[in-house]
């Protein structure tokens, strides 16, 4: 296979001035492609300043590039709103002309129980995670159109896919991503738009806290950043995948949906339900489905023997 190159690429990558995002911006930036590197420098909690704040980083990590012969901007605009992202989107072709790579990457934590959590807290989130990520597409998309060409990474996590206690909002926000990822895969292939979202594991400031931490010490960011760059990369021909990536491992995630059973119209009834439960629940034969289109002929098709 030929080396995954990105000259002549503009990559804009929110939350690059440390861990996931960092690792992100050096390989691309390694591999040839010019980068934005968006951090807004706060603490994990997003309150700026506190433990882990820091306005500079983006800055560095952008020197970094530099320094290393690449080209790289730092931008601080908090794309947790429209007109943040629009700014992000417009500095991108104001130093470089195009925008071919999305990546978003930030984010910010405040775990606590549902029961116990503060409405702002949940909202802030999902307004980082989920629209952030929203509106970031959303901005980049017009360039993208235009050249018919683009590829946006989208970043789950284990937390939203399966859960974890503490986490009500970043999960939320998480899977929430992988819905948004679905449509928009549908509403920009025309474009030659392809839309895939990476689910990472790796040692950052945002993980160093959790409980498995001691058995992650072979999951640096870097070998998340190996798989970012392929879904990035124009190697990558496929759309609405789920990447699973840490410490050298490397799995698809997919939703899938049984089977199931077929209830004549007269049979349908909470009794029914309860009855055939051992074979709605049946994994065997599960099938993913590329649209909700799809999903709706798989359900209403012609009944099961």
């Amino acid at each position: 296979m030929n080396p995954i190159r990105f000259d002549g690429r503009v990559a804009v990558i929110t939350g690059a001035g440390g861990g996931l995002g960092r690792a992100h911006a050096l390989l691309l930036a390694a591999r040839g492609a010019a980068v934005v590197v968006n951090d807004l420098g706060g603490s994990v909690d997003g309150k700026g300043g506190g433990r882990g704040g820091d306005a500079s980083a983006a800055e560095r990590v952008a020197q970094e590039i530099v320094v290393s012969g690449g080209q790289a901007i730092a931008n601080h605009d908090d794309i947790a709103t429209p007109a943040g992202a629009q700014r992000l989107a417009d500095a991108a072709l104001a130093a470089f002309g195009r925008i071919d790579v999305l990546v978003n990457n930030a984010g910010i934590l405040r775990d606590k129980t549902l029961a116990k959590m503060e409405p702002a807290d949940f909202e802030a989130v999902v307004r980082v995670h989920l629209l952030g990520s929203a509106w970031c597409s959303r901005a980049v998309l017009p360039a993208m159109q235009q050249q018919q060409y683009g590829r946006i990474v989208m970043t789950t996590s284990a937390a939203g896919l399966y859960g974890n206690f503490g986490q009500s909002n970043y999960g939320a926000a998480k899977l929430g991503l992988v819905g948004l990822m679905n449509s928009l895969k549908l509403e920009a292939s025309r474009h030659g738009i392809l839309v895939n979202t990476v689910a990472p594991v790796a040692l950052t400031r945002m993980t160093e806290g959790l409980p498995l931490a001691a058995l992650m010490k072979d999951a640096t960011p870097e070998r998340v950043a190996a798989g970012v760059a392929f879904l990035a990369s124009e190697q990558c021909h496929f759309s609405g995948v789920v990447l699973a990536a840490g410490a050298g491992y490397f799995s698809t995630v997919r939703i899938v949906e049984g089977q199931g059973v077929h209830a004549a119209a007269d049979e349908v009834s909470p009794e029914f339900v309860a009855a055939h439960w051992d074979r709605i629940a049946d994994p065997a034969g599960a099938r993913g489905f590329d649209s909700a289109v799809h999903a709706l002929q798989g359900a209403f098709g012609p009944p099961q023997p």
